[in-house]
């Protein structure tokens, strides 16, 4: 199981890192973090020191209820982060979160790997063509609605059935495109209740029989410090339990904020 980034072959049969960096001022949890070119390559290179396999770069928040941002606007905090890391750290495999096809040839243009869709193409009907030209590794993810929306759109009779019929036709529809690199991210927190999260992370193995490589991010999100009665900031331990119960059940990609207790986990699972 691998993933073509630049012409390197990531091997995903051991589970890899993905840290978050994020050039936005609202993200739920680091929102504003990082605004100067000193903090964003500070960190860069602490996840990269920490031994993470890809930075996802992101500059529109899809925490529910986020702002609209233009495309014009995603784009011009983009693509100084991606220049900047991408001089400094020339061998950085970098991840691109965007749902918009522009944004993502852009990215690309300039030396980014992946392209991170939240909407596995449904909120931009040129991303898989877009995708397909640029024959980058594609994440799609499971959600329905917007950012803005997802919260009034978590009906489902039986949600990992649901899901299961969405990847398969989200799947079928790229390769048809001719994207060769896919991967699934069950979308824990979009259009999606506490208990539902909970409940897919209880069936996390059954989307292996897709047989793609499985991104889980659950990173400090309300799924944890709801249920703990905490916060985002005090939700470090929690998000650890759950990354580990996801590599059990087969997770091939940890999409986190802490770079270093991600890839403990990794070792100490893989050690089993």
């Amino acid at each position: 199981m691998t993933l073509n980034c630049k012409g390197n072959l990531i091997d995903v049969t051991i589970p890899k890192v993905m840290g978050i960096l994020n050039c936005t001022p609202d993200s739920f949890y680091d929102g504003g973090n990082y605004k100067s070119d000193s903090q964003i390559l500070s960190q860069a290179e602490k996840m990269l020191t920490d031994g993470t396999t890809f930075i996802d770069v992101g500059a529109y928040s899809s925490k529910p209820n986020a702002n609209f941002v233009s495309e014009e606007e995603e784009i011009s905090r983009l693509l100084p982060v991606v220049n900047l890391i991408l001089k400094e750290f020339p061998t950085t495999l970098l991840s691109i979160d965007t749902f918009r096809s522009k944004v993502a040839k852009i990215a690309i243009e300039n030396g980014a790997a992946i392209i991170n869709d939240i909407s596995a193409g449904s909120l931009d009907s040129e991303m898989m063509q877009t995708v397909a030209n640029l024959q980058v590794p594609y994440i799609m993810m499971h959600m329905k609605g917007t950012p803005q929306t997802m919260q009034t759109l978590t009906n489902y009779e039986n949600i990992i059935k649901e899901m299961l019929f969405y990847f398969s036709e989200k799947v079928a529809l790229a390769r048809s495109f001719g994207i060769n690199d896919i991967v699934i991210d069950a979308g824990f927190g979009f259009a999606k209740t506490l208990d539902q999260n909970y409940e897919i992370l209880n069936k996390l193995e059954v989307f292996n029989m897709l047989d793609l490589p499985l991104l889980v991010g659950v990173s400090r999100k309300s799924m944890i410090y709801k249920t703990l009665k905490t916060t985002a900031e005090n939700s470090l331990n929690g998000t650890t339990v759950l990354n580990t119960i996801a590599l059990v059940k087969g997770a091939k990609i940890l999409r986190v904020h802490d770079v270093k207790e991600a890839v403990e986990c990794v070792k100490l699972v893989e050690k089993l």
